[in-house]
C-alpha cells in the first residue's frame, strides 16, 4: 500500500479510536458518577461565579464540552434556567473542557495495554452496575490513549516529507490561516478535545535531526484558537430549532471564544513565551503537549476572568444581536413544555425534563378536574367543551412523553436505576391523564341524557358533585406531596380519611339513588348511567391511590425537582408555585368537604 495512503487511514483510524473511547468515556462517567452531578447542578445560584463553577465541574465529568453546552441550552428552552444562567455555565464549560488535554499530555504508552486490559476485566466480571461502568470508563481510558498512540506512529513520517515541512511553514507564519486551519478541523471532526489531541500529538513530532516540534509552540496556538472557534458550531446547530434565548445562549459561546482568538491573535508571541515559563522544561518534542495543554486552559481561564464581571453586557449584546420578545416555552396546552430531542442521550437532564413535563401534564389534569366539579345542569354542555379541549391537550402531551421516554430507552444511556425510575414516572403519568379521561366521561354521560331531556335530580347532582369535590381535594394533596415530598399531619390525615371516604361512599350512593327512583325522583332509565358514574369515580380514586402511593414510593417528584432544584432555582419554580397557589385557592373557594348523607 503506497506510504501516503497508509498514513492517512492510519491517521483516521486513530483519530475514530479516539473519538470512540472519548465517548465511550462520557457516556460510561454519566453512569457511574452521574448522580453526583445532580448536586453540582443544584449548587448553580444566580450567582455568575457559582454557575461558572458548575459548568465547569459538570463539563470535566462528561469529558465534553458540546454536551454541556447542549444540556444548558435545552435547559434555557424549557425555561429552567434564566439566560445569564446558562452563559455563565457556559464559560465554566470552555475551562472544564480543558481537562482532557491536560490528561492527554501524560505520557500513558507504556501503559496503554494494561489499561485497556484492567477496564475490560472490571467490565466483565463486576457485579454491581457502578462498577461495570467504572469499569467501561478505565477501558474507554486506555482506548482514548491508543487512539493517540496510532496518530503519533503514523505521524513521524511527515516530519521527513519535504511538502509536509513547506505546508506547515507557511501556517505557522500566517497567524490567520492557522486560525483557519484549527476553526475547519473541528468543524469537521465536531470535537474540539480530538483537533487538540491531533495538534498535541503532530507537535510532538520532531523535526530532522533535532529535538524542537515542527511546528513549535507559537505555531500551535493560532490553530488552538481556531479549535475553539470552531467547537462553537455544536451550540450553535442545537440551538437553531429552540426559542430566542437558546439562540442567544448559543450566541454568548460563540462571541466568547471568537472575541478570546481575536484578542489572543495579536499576543501570540508574548504568550507563547509566558506559557513556557510556566510548563516543564525540558527537549520541546518532550514538553510541547504539556504547553499546549496549559496554552488552551489558560486561553480559557482568561477569557472567563475577562468575560464574568462583564456577564451583564454579554446579555445586552446578544440580546441586541436577536432582538425580540421571549419566546413562550410553551405555544399551546397540547405542546410539550420541558420535552428536548437534543438532551435525551444525556440521562439527568432528560429525566428531569421529563419529571417536569409530568407534572406539568397533572397541572393540566388538576384544571378540567376543577372545571368538572363545577358542573350544573343547565352549564353541562359549555362545560363539556371545555373539559374535551382539556382532553385532547393531555393525550397530545402524553404521546409526546411516551415518544420521548421510547427514545430514551431505545438510546441505551440509562442505567437501570435511572431506567427504573422513568417506568414509575410514567405509571404516574398514565394515572394523570386516566383521571382527566374519566372526567370527561362523566360529563359525556350527564351531557348525553340531559340532550334526551332525561335529567338528574339535585340529589343525584349534589351526589356527584360531592364526590368529584372528594377527589379534586385528595388529587391536590396528592399534588402537594409531589411537591413539598412530604404532607402536614393533618393533611396527612386527610389523604387517609378521604380515600376511605371514596371507597365506602359507592354502595351508599346506589341505594340513595334506588330510593330517589323509587319516589319518583328520578327516572328509572338513569339507572345504568347513574351507576356507570359512580364506577367512574371509583376508578378516578383508585387512580388518586395509586398516585398516592407512587409519590412516596422508589420515584418521588420531590427527589427528582425539590431534592435537586432546577437550575438557577432555590424553591419551586413558576410551574410548581403555580400549582400550590391553585391547589390553595381552590380549597378556600370550595370550603369543607361535605360527606354524603347516610
Amino acid at each position: 500500500m503506497n506510504e501516503n495512503v497508509q498514513i492517512v487511514f492510519g491517521l483516521l483510524g486513530g483519530l475514530a479510536i479516539f473519538l470512540f473511547g472519548m465517548n465511550m468515556m462520557s457516556e460510561s462517567l454519566q453512569k457511574a458518577a452521574g448522580e453526583k452531578m445532580k448536586t453540582v447542578l443544584g449548587v448553580l445560584t444566580k450567582n455568575p461565579v457559582m454557575g461558572v463553577l458548575s459548568g465547569a465541574l459538570v463539563t470535566a465529568v462528561l469529558q465534553s464540552s458540546s454536551a454541556t453546552t447542549v444540556m444548558a441550552i435545552g435547559f434555557v428552552s424549557a425555561g429552567l434556567m434564566t439566560l445569564p444562567q446558562a452563559i455563565s455555565i457556559i464559560f465554566g464549560a470552555n475551562i472544564g473542557t480543558t481537562m482532557t488535554a491536560q490528561i492527554i499530555a501524560f505520557n500513558l504508552s507504556d501503559y496503554v495495554y494494561i489499561i485497556i486490559f484492567a477496564g475490560f476485566i472490571l467490565m466483565l466480571l463486576a457485579r454491581k452496575e457502578k462498577l461495570r461502568y467504572v469499569g467501561r470508563t478505565i477501558l474507554a481510558f486506555g482506548l482514548l490513549f491508543d487512539g493517540i498512540d496510532i496518530m503519533g506512529s503514523v505521524m513521524k513520517p511527515l516530519a521527513s516529507s519535504p511538502f509536509f515541512l513547506n505546508l506547515i511553514d507557511r501556517v505557522a507564519d500566517n497567524r490567520f490561516l492557522g486560525v483557519l486551519v484549527g476553526m475547519l478541523m473541528t468543524l469537521v471532526v465536531q470535537s474540539s478535545s480530538a483537533t487538540i489531541a491531533v495538534l498535541q500529538n503532530f507537535a510532538s513530532q520532531a523535526a530532522a535531526g533535532t529535538t524542537a516540534s515542527i511546528i513549535g509552540l507559537s505555531g500551535a496556538i493560532p490553530i488552538l484558537l481556531g479549535d475553539n472557534i470552531g467547537t462553537t458550531i455544536t451550540a450553535i446547530l442545537a440551538s437553531l430549532t429552540q426559542n430566542k434565548n437558546a439562540k442567544r445562549t448559543a450566541l454568548a459561546h460563540c462571541i466568547f471564544n471568537v472575541s478570546g482568538s481575536l484578542l489572543f491573535i495579536w499576543f501570540v508571541g508574548p504568550y507563547s513565551r509566558l506559557i513556557q515559563m510556566l510548563s516543564p522544561k525540558g527537549n520541546e518534542v518532550d514538553v510541547i503537549s504539556r504547553q499546549i495543554a496549559n496554552a488552551h486552559t489558560g486561553f480559557n481561564v482568561i477569557m472567563t476572568l475577562i468575560w464574568t464581571p462583564l456577564l451583564p453586557l454579554m446579555v445586552k449584546i446578544v440580546k441586541k444581536l436577536l432582538p425580540g420578545r421571549e419566546e413562550e416555552a410553551v405555544v399551546s396546552a397540547s405542546v410539550p413544555k420541558y420535552l428536548d430531542n437534543q438532551l435525551i442521550g444525556q440521562p439527568l437532564p432528560s429525566i428531569h425534563l421529563v419529571s417536569r413535563e409530568i407534572l406539568h401534564l397533572g397541572h393540566m389534569v388538576q384544571m378540567i378536574l376543577i372545571k368538572a366539579e363545577s358542573f350544573t345542569l343547565k352549564n353541562c354542555g359549555e362545560l363539556l367543551g371545555e373539559v374535551q379541549k382539556g382532553a385532547a391537550a393531555i393525550r397530545a402531551v402524553n404521546e409526546r412523553i411516551d415518544e420521548y421516554t421510547s427514545a430514551m430507552f431505545a438510546d441505551g444511556s440509562l442505567t437501570e436505576e435511572q431506567a427504573s425510575r422513568v417506568t414509575e414516572a410514567i405509571l404516574i403519568k398514565s394515572d394523570f391523564l386516566r383521571i382527566g379521561l374519566l372526567c370527561e366521561d362523566i360529563l359525556s354521560d350527564i351531557t348525553a341524557n340531559a340532550s334526551q331531556k332525561k335529567q338528574l335530580s339535585k340529589e343525584a347532582v349534589k351526589d356527584l358533585k360531592d364526590s368529584l369535590h372528594q377527589i379534586r381535594q385528595l388529587y391536590d394533596n396528592i399534588l402537594r406531596q409531589m411537591i413539598n415530598g412530604t404532607l402536614s399531619a393533618e393533611a396527612d390525615l386527610q389523604v387517609k380519611t378521604l380515600r376511605q371516604e371514596i371507597f365506602s361512599q359507592d354502595e351508599r350512593l346506589r341505594r340513595r339513588h334506588m330510593k330517589r327512583v323509587s319516589k319518583n325522583k328520578c327516572a328509572s332509565a338513569l339507572t345504568n348511567t347513574f351507576n356507570d358514574m359512580l364506577n367512574e369515580l371509583v376508578r378516578m380514586g383508585t387512580c388518586c391511590v395509586n398516585l398516592s402511593d407512587l409519590s412516596v414510593g422508589d420515584v418521588s417528584f420531590h427527589e427528582l425537582l425539590q431534592g435537586e432544584p432546577v437550575p438557577g432555582s432555590a424553591s419551586p419554580d413558576e410551574e410548581e408555585s403555580a400549582i400550590l397557589q391553585l391547589v390553595e385557592n381552590a380549597g378556600k373557594a370550595a370550603g369543607p368537604v361535605p360527606s354524603p348523607q347516610q
